[in-house]
């Protein structure tokens, strides 16, 4: 027997690359593992975003509402620092009485010659209406300008006994330009017309109201800044509590990367809610005051012949105490939250 042997069919070998060697890869792959990046669409942070600031409005004011009482004095010290510098403003804004006594003190007297006849007088005064400068003219004759100086006077008896009238037709002129600059120069146009005498404006009084009138627009805008830095440290105290309080919450956020608007996002709002509060316990103050002054400051003009109103504000005024209040509120609790921040850091 030969010791080489030939192997059996089912013990030969495939050739290789024979097409019985390739077998199908049963194996099923695994999935890949590992952090996969995503992106998000602008709409999609958009919606996020205003999620976020309807979470933290809702959350600022409940955490207003757990403390009711330390929220409402926060709002009634607002609201009594608002309320002065408003007071101030209505009663300058009731000024435009003053402003209408100012055109009244701004007319011009103009004598006329005493030899002219009233038809002349006449003339004269429909010729100043006309003027450019001139807005109106009343014609006063010499007779009404006796009955007025026998009223003012008491000397009714006194001039009775005078043969002849010794006062002059004269022509009372409202300007249209009431400075005083304006009113002195039209006085010098009129005096250079012929048959008039004379023509007389107290320039004194004019400017005394004047500068009246300019001394309460700046106390008030004084009054005004020096209230509204008051609103800002009240709040800003007020969101210095808080930030304190919740310093350790700050931390953590901040560890796992919040940026500094998502953590003063709260504090901002809190900060408004305050000054609307505020700004409305000064309207309702304000309003409830004005009707209780004004039975006795009626009664007070009616005394002097005069009619008065203590004014009040109206939805324009309301609008504006009520934005300029959040407003106050926002930017203290911006202060305050911005200064803790860059003392506040992650251990």
């Amino acid at each position: 027997m030969s010791a080489d042997r030939t192997p059996s069919p089912n013990q030969r070998r495939p050739r290789q690359g024979s097409s019985s060697a390739r077998q199908p890869d049963t194996r099923q792959k695994k999935p890949r593992r590992g952090a996969r990046s995503q992106h998000t669409g602008m709409n999609s942070q958009l919606r996020a975003w205003g999620r976020h600031h309807r979470a933290m409005a809702l959350d600022s004011v409940q955490r207003l509402m757990r403390r009711p009482l330390g929220s409402l004095m926060t709002m009634l010290a607002i609201g009594i620092a608002l309320i002065l510098p408003c007071a101030l403003w209505l009663t300058l804004d009731s000024a435009r009485l003053l402003d209408a006594g100012l055109e009244e003190s701004a007319s011009l007297t103009v004598y006329l010659d005493t030899t002219m006849e009233e038809s002349e007088a006449m003339q004269m005064a429909s010729s100043l209406r006309e003027h450019p400068g001139v807005a109106a003219a009343r014609l006063v004759t010499a007779a009404e300008g006796m009955v007025e100086f026998e009223q003012a006077l008491g000397l009714e008896d006194a001039l009775m006994r005078l043969g002849t009238n010794p006062l002059p037709a004269s022509i009372v002129v409202a300007p249209l330009d009431t400075s005083p600059q304006a009113v002195h120069e039209l006085s010098e146009r009129l005096a250079e017309v012929p048959r008039v005498d004379e023509v007389r404006l107290d320039l004194a009084w004019l400017e005394r109201l004047r500068r009246l009138a300019e001394l309460g627009q700046r106390l008030t805008l004084a009054l005004g800044v020096l209230f509204g830095f008051g609103v800002l440290l009240i709040v800003g105290n007020t969101i210095r509590l808080s930030v304190e309080n919740r310093r350790q919450e700050i931390e953590v956020v901040t560890l796992i990367g919040a940026t500094h608007a998502f953590v003063r996002r709260p504090f901002l709002y809190s900060g408004a809610w305050y000054g609307l509060g505020g700004g409305l316990l000064a309207w309702l103050l304000l309003g409830v005051g004005g009707q209780w002054l004004s039975a006795p400051v009626q009664a007070l003009a009616q005394s002097y012949g005069a009619h008065f109103t203590v004014p009040g504000l109206d939805w324009q005024g309301s609008a504006a105490l009520l934005v300029s209040s959040i407003l106050l509120g926002w930017l203290g609790g911006w202060v305050a939250v911005n200064r803790h921040l860059k003392e506040i850091r992650p251990r």
